[in-house]
């Protein structure tokens, strides 16, 4: 694994894609201290323009990674080119010692996460999955009741749910925004709405159930969003609400509830476990609310102190210098992605984390789309 030059106290970053979560990205390392936006690269002009005019004049841009590459001096990429991308926006990578964070989902196909995953496993540098969600702090209070690290890693403390039986996630949010290209209209760019926005909610089910996936079983539609949007390439195809449940090795259940044509709502994520011993739930507001002031709220209820049910408002985290759009989520996961450089330590979301939150999403698009439960094994995963 390689470290960072002894010749610079800087982390030197360099983004391939700085379309919108590209730009979200810089915003986050221009915010770090230790860190720097070295280089851009992006095929598009317009996107490329943009990001130059946020990241600075001295920062050099490029309409080719392979340029990007070989005129600059880096020690972290990352990756937030548009999904079905990643695999040969990632080939040159394998060759150099970078530390990589790639965006979520992995890839959109699962055959494609294995073949990264494989390179993954030989390459010199960390390499780390961009699920943010998990350090999202109101998720973090969450896991800590869980008895959980915030990164669902190491244990935390006494669990006020015992062993989680159950777990609901809803999201209730307003439809995927614009995109360079309208690229991701389309399910064969995404992977499909369950594995491109949900992605993020498989891996928290994991983190939250200590137990493997087995089955996954979906029902939902394109119902309302981008029906009357017409591009070359046809019509949007995009899922915009379903609900999905997963089933465990261990017994325990979870479930998703999505609808993307919810603008209206007060909280924009709601987690709920219910163990043996007791309830969590956490309701969180989307950026907008929380604009307004409103706070996410964590309500904890347990025998294991006598059943009294207490109400925490949980405000921003103090260390985080950009909120951004998740509550400080992308940034946390930066100072990590730092830390893991620096000390030379293991990703604590790696590859395998991508690539499982990828097949529980492709299972339940192959659920949705065939009308059956649909079992990990089937997707090349068991």
């Amino acid at each position: 694994m390689s470290e960072t030059p002894a010749s610079s106290d800087q982390i030197r970053y360099g983004f391939i894609g700085v379309g919108m979560m590209g730009q979200e990205h810089i915003r986050n390392v221009q915010a770090l201290p230790g860190a720097t936006v070295v280089a851009i690269a992006d095929p598009d002009a317009t996107s490329l323009g943009a990001a130059k005019e946020l990241a600075g004049e001295t920062v050099s841009s490029y309409l080719s990674v392979a340029e990007m590459l070989a005129q600059e001096s880096l020690d972290a990429v990352v990756i937030s080119s548009p999904n079905f991308t990643h695999r040969s926006v990632l080939e040159p990578l394998w060759q150099t010692s970078l530390h990589l964070l790639i965006e979520k989902p992995l890839c959109t196909t699962v055959e494609d996460c294995l073949h990264v995953q494989a390179a993954a496993d030989s390459h010199d540098g960390i390499v780390w999955v961009g699920l943010e969600y998990r350090y999202m702090p109101p998720v973090q209070r969450f896991l800590q009741e869980l008895g959980l690290s915030k990164a669902g890693t190491q244990p935390a403390a006494k669990s006020a749910t015992g062993q989680v039986r159950m777990l609901s996630i809803r999201e209730h949010r307003f439809p995927f925004l614009e995109k360079v290209g309208h690229w991701n209209r389309f399910s064969v760019n995404t992977g499909g709405t369950l594995v491109e926005k949900c992605c993020h909610f498989f891996d928290l089910m994991r983190v939250a159930i200590p137990s493997r996936p087995v089955r996954v079983m979906a029902s939902g539609a394109q119902d309302v969003n981008h029906l009357d949007e017409r591009y070359p390439e046809g019509t949007p195809d995009i899922l915009d609400n379903a609900f999905v449940i997963v089933e465990f090795e261990n017994g325990a259940r979870a479930s998703l509830d999505l609808s993307m044509f919810a603008e209206g709502s007060a909280f924009e994520q709601e987690l709920v476990a219910v163990g043996d011993l007791g309830k969590v739930e956490v309701k969180i507001p989307g950026f907008m609310e929380l604009a307004r002031g409103r706070q996410a709220e964590l309500i904890v209820g347990s025998r294991s102190t006598g059943w009294p049910v207490t109400s925490e408002q949980i405000g921003a985290e103090e260390s985080v210098r950009y909120l951004g759009a998740h509550h400080g989520a992308s940034y946390l996961e930066h100072v990590d992605f730092c830390s893991a450089i620096r000390n030379g330590t293991a990703p604590l979301v790696t590859v395998t984390d991508g690539l499982w939150s990828v097949a529980m999403g492709a299972a339940a698009q192959t659920s949705l789309a065939e009308g059956r439960a649909v079992t990990l094994a089937e997707m090349g995963l068991s």
